[in-house]
């Protein structure tokens, strides 16, 4: 093969390799992922996800003040990072709202949260179940499923 041929061809190959590289290739999952952790979500935000449909929405309400709140954001944010944990088999998002914000107190004070951490879950929109405190691991594991 003549020089010109095989420096036609390796140029071929990277522009080939560099293509796949960079292009957005779908990735392929057999089970459901959390789809999105939402830390700090303003209400525009906070709107959209929780009226996604098909979907659980976990709404954490804390404080960075708050002990019990420290205990409980891990553990919430380790059990929807597992697949297949609502019950209904549905996806499940979190969002944190931290209440001592100028984006986070009208929505403590739109969904009564008067005690904290407080967590609410939402199915298409609609809030349809909720817990205040923090629960052990086992119990938040169960209010999971639950949904």
């Amino acid at each position: 093969m003549p020089l010109s041929a095989l420096r036609l061809a390796s140029k071929r190959a990277s522009s080939f390799t560099n293509a796949l590289r960079t292009s957005s290739a779908r990735s392929i999952r057999t089970t459901v992922p959390r789809a999105a952790l939402y830390a700090q979500a303003d209400e525009k935000t906070f709107k959209q996800v929780i009226e996604a449909k098909g979907r659980v929405v976990l709404v954490d309400f804390y404080a960075d003040w708050c002990g019990p709140c420290h205990q409980l954001s891990p553990v919430i944010e380790s059990l929807t990072a597992e697949p297949h944990t609502s019950g209904s088999g549905l996806p499940l998002d979190l969002i944190k709202v931290n209440t001592d914000t100028d984006e986070g107190i009208p929505l403590a004070q739109a969904f009564k949260v008067t005690a904290l951490p407080t967590v609410i879950a939402f199915k298409d929109g609609v809030p349809v179940s909720q817990f205040k405190g923090a629960l052990p691991p086992a119990h938040v594991k169960k209010f999971i499923e639950s949904l």
